[in-house]
């Protein structure tokens, strides 16, 4: 690595970067410069770049030190504060060899102590075992299984062709939330290698039976006329199981919704959506003679037009 280049740079990450993404940018890296994989010129030594800066970077002290006093961290006395190192390293044009009050040369007194820095390969790894490659797929659940959750076994097809995960769906996932299998992901480079993970990525079935939104469910819930009109207390089958009992208005109209609070997806870290009964009435297709006649009479005995403007 050239003394002007970047740790984080050369990971290709900012400097607010988390440790998973500091890991997944290493893992790219690795798997693109490993001498066991690429022999272009020049990628061996871009691996041991990478390898030195996650060597860095990975570890949360070194990290801290590096972030204060740059690529000059290993040469800087432990107990020295960032505020001091940076006025010495003004007054001296540079911090290699810059002298105290006392005329102690700074690198002569802890070059041995910290291994004379870079020099002979220090702080870079060997080319050990590259870590796999995580993964993503994605799996179709049913709207009672993201409700209730369950065991179940999918058939991937990836870089190593097909093969059957066993998953446990967490009750409550939505979609396209990720569920993640530790160590299913893809094979390393290298003895030893550990896998990466396996990241499965949830999409609900289409079922015209309910519209979901995130965690809201809404579905039709089919009337009598005489019901809407008369007012009336029916059951409801629930996505997740079992059912409901709601009462219904007298005179209430298709199109409404009634909510039933927190009966929508459970959230096992928050709030749970709402589900939603979405009346239609429903007019029967064969009336018997004495339901025609009472229609009739119904209709001759109403003066309503739905259709009059206000």
């Amino acid at each position: 690595m050239s003394d002007n280049e970047d740790f984080y740079q050369l990971l290709g990450v900012s400097r607010t970067a988390s440790q998973d993404e500091i890991q997944k940018a290493y893992r790219k890296l690795a798997r693109k410069y490993h001498p066991d994989v690429n022999k272009d010129p020049g990628a061996e030594e871009k691996f041991k770049a990478v390898s030195e800066a996650y060597d860095v970077l990975s570890e949360p002290e070194k990290r801290k030190r590096y972030d204060a006093f740059g690529k000059d961290f290993r040469q800087v006395p432990p107990d020295m504060d960032p505020e001091t190192y940076a006025r010495a390293k003004a007054g001296s044009g540079g911090f290699s060899g810059f002298q105290s009050g006392e005329g102690v040369n700074f690198e002569d007194l802890f070059g041995g102590m910290f291994g004379g820095g870079f020099q002979g390969g220090f702080g870079r790894r060997p080319h050990g075992p590259v870590p796999g490659a995580d993964q993503e797929a994605g799996i179709e659940i049913s709207l009672s299984e993201a409700y209730q959750g369950g065991r179940r076994s999918f058939t991937l097809d990836g870089p190593e062709g097909s093969r059957t995960v066993d998953v446990a769906i967490p009750a409550g996932v939505s979609n396209g939330k990720r569920i993640r299998l530790a160590g299913q992901g893809g094979y390393g480079s290298g003895e030893d290698a550990p896998r990466g993970d396996l990241y499965l990525v949830v999409h609900l079935v289409h079922d015209k039976r309910y519209h979901v939104d995130g965690r809201d469910v809404t579905v039709d819930l089919p009337l009598l006329p005489s019901e809407a009109a008369l007012g009336a207390t029916v059951a409801m089958d629930l996505p997740g199981g079992g059912e409901a009992k709601l009462k219904i208005a007298a005179g209430t109209s298709s199109g409404r919704k009634l909510r039933l609070r927190g009966r929508g997806i459970p959230n096992p870290r928050g709030k749970p959506g709402d589900l939603y009964a979405a009346v239609k009435i429903v007019v029967p297709q064969d009336l018997t003679d004495r339901q025609r006649k009472l229609y009739e009479d119904l209709a001759a005995a109403t003066d309503d037009n739905p259709r009059r403007p206000g």
